[in-house]
């Protein structure tokens, strides 16, 4: 059978716009009053991290003070970024962006996680880099292919690219970002601590030119292709310098899980068929081998045997990422479970036994992880389904009754009794937040169909940007995938264009480099000059039907499929 034909599609999933109102009217939910206590929760949280922990990297919400996690890079700053902007808050995006240049330093003698600088750091300067200019930040001559948290976002990720010096091309877990490998550092990675890295690294390397990033990404991501199983199914831990499985656990979920986001994303992103492919063969073993009543278990990677009949919290993400290749149905019936699970105990606990059906020991916490929420936000955008607000809003009451502390909102060590622990992790306010506030919001930017856009001068000829299609990385950071055509050229072609273009335009003095909209092609021979042009307030949007320029919707993509209507893949087969 053909490959599904999946690349325009998917994007018009992700930027998918249906009729509003109805299921939300019929069930008598408020959804702009939720929407209303989505943006106080986060300003409740924000406002106190600012107060009493920063710049530490997060808020400790029942002492009022702060603590480094991950690195001390304030990074609750860094995660909260792009999500002010989704707000609508630019003053404060703009007053952010100034602060992290001043004051993060990466330079450091600090053991830090591979995958977490990434998804958090180097993903969200990324997203910030991004939608700078959106929120009104004045951007230098280049961009997007130059920019100070472009060159933020790159200073962190080559303090990671020591850790993938393996022989497996397959990296080490933790790094020191002043010296590099510690000599003792254990050989053993998770399996989504080698695979998560192309959303974040390829965009890098498109909009800097560098190909190294994108490269070592890609062959961590081939090295755990190579190495699955018989049945096809990878593992939970392996040796980056033997390559040998030594958690031999398969599932969807913890250790694993961002590997499979990954493909399904990094094929959308660079358009990439062997990506997608992979996905699939290994969609094709999932269900096989680990998938009961739309419930999915842990197996042996070998065998196919059952080993954990657990559901674990961060396995939630799976029917967001079923809803981007078209699986809509499987995805609604096993969110469904899911969501069951969370109305028996007002969250999702780390461990649930499904047979039993109640919480695994140790394992009772609720950290206010964000990825049901997420998945909730992906099918309503696919189906308008009101049961997914109805979890937005046991969301909000389960959140603001339970974790919400004068300081902030304190992670649920026991779902049982409610018990707290006194931290608020960063991801709160970075995906939580993030995907509830746009459940609630169905015109916010980010939903985007691609009736409006931006087009802005680079080095290289105009580029569109903002047309939706946004893809999340695995910490709701937001990457333009429009973007990564930007920046064509290699760095030293880069060079020389800018060379020749600062010539140029020091000699006419007629046209003023901007980055700032084009004139439009469509207002005939009084269109204005250039120069008057580029005075226009930033951020302006073309007028599609005035533009040359074709509406950047999926119809006018040169993709194989042509239409995904509720998350359903209609495919062209001539």
């Amino acid at each position: 059978a053909a490959m599904r034909r999946f690349l325009g599609p998917l994007l018009c999933l992700l930027a998918l716009r249906l009729p509003t109102g109805s299921g939300a009217a019929a069930r008598g939910l408020d959804v702009a009053s939720y929407r209303e206590r989505v943006r106080a929760m986060f300003y409740h949280a924000y406002e106190h991290y600012l107060e009493s922990a920063f710049p530490y990297d997060e808020l400790r919400p029942l002492t009022c003070d702060g603590q480094d996690t991950w690195g001390s890079f304030s990074l609750t700053l860094i995660d909260a970024l792009d999500t002010l902007l989704i707000l609508g808050n630019v003053s404060e995006f703009q007053r952010v962006v100034s602060v992290l240049q001043e004051g993060v330093d990466f330079d450091i003698d600090v053991n830090a996680s591979v995958f977490e600088t990434n998804i958090r750091v180097v993903g969200g300067l990324l997203s910030a880099h991004l939608l700078s200019r959106k929120a009104g930040v004045e951007v230098e001559a280049g961009w997007p292919c130059s920019g100070p948290l472009l060159r933020m976002a790159e200073e962190a990720a080559r303090k990671l690219l020591p850790a993938f010096q393996t022989p497996t091309g397959m990296p080490y877990g933790t790094v020191n970002l002043l010296h590099g490998v510690n000599p003792g550092e254990t050989p053993v990675t998770c399996t989504a601590g080698i695979g998560t890295f192309i959303v974040e690294f390829a965009t890098l390397s498109h909009l800097t030119g560098d190909p190294v990033f994108e490269d070592v990404a890609r062959k961590a991501l081939k090295a755990l292709w190579k190495n699955r199983s018989d049945i096809g199914l990878v593992g939970n831990h392996i040796d980056v310098i033997t390559a040998k499985w030594v958690a031999q656990d398969a599932g969807i979920g913890a250790g694993v899980d961002s590997y499979f986001e990954y493909l399904v994303k990094g094929a959308i992103l660079l358009q990439d068929k062997e990506l997608m492919s992979m996905f699939l063969e290994y969609n094709k073993a999932i269900q096989n081998y680990t998938k009961f009543d739309d419930w999915y278990l842990w197996v042996q990677m070998y065998k196919g045997t059952v080993s954990m009949p657990v559901f674990q919290s961060l396995e939630a993400y799976w029917p967001g990422l079923q809803s981007l290749i078209g699986d809509v149905d499987n995805a609604m019936r096993t969110f469904l479970n899911y969501y069951t699970v969370w109305k028996q105990f007002g969250g999702l606990p780390e461990f649930y036994n499904i047979p039993q059906g109640y919480t695994v020991d140790k394992r009772e916490g609720y950290p206010l992880r964000p990825e049901l929420i997420e998945s909730a936000m992906y099918l309503y955008r696919a189906t308008r389904d009101p049961t997914l607000l109805e979890l937005g809003r046991d969301a909000v009451e389960s959140i603001e009754k339970i974790s919400k502390v004068d300081c902030g909102f304190a992670t649920i060590k026991d779902l049982r009794d409610h018990r707290l622990d006194n931290r608020m992790e960063s991801f709160f306010l970075a995906e939580t937040i993030k995907y509830l506030y746009l459940l609630f919001d169905p015109d916010n930017f980010i939903h985007n169909d691609g009736s409006d856009f931006d087009v802005v001068v680079t080095p290289y000829g105009e580029c569109v940007l903002n047309a939706g299609g946004y893809i999340f990385n695995t910490e709701a950071h937001p990457i333009d995938p429009a973007a990564l055509h930007c920046c064509r050229k290699r760095k030293e072609e880069q060079w020389e264009v800018e060379d020749l273009m600062r010539e140029f335009y020091s000699q006419k003095k007629t046209r003023k480099f901007t980055l700032k909209r084009a004139p439009d092609r469509g207002e005939g021979e009084n269109a204005k000059d250039p120069e008057d042009a580029s005075s226009e307030k930033a951020g302006e949007k073309r007028n599609s039907k005035k533009s040359s320029h074709s509406l950047l919707s999926c119809p006018s993509q040169s993709f194989n499929s042509k239409l995904a209507v509720l998350g359903q893949v209609f495919l062209d087969n001539t």
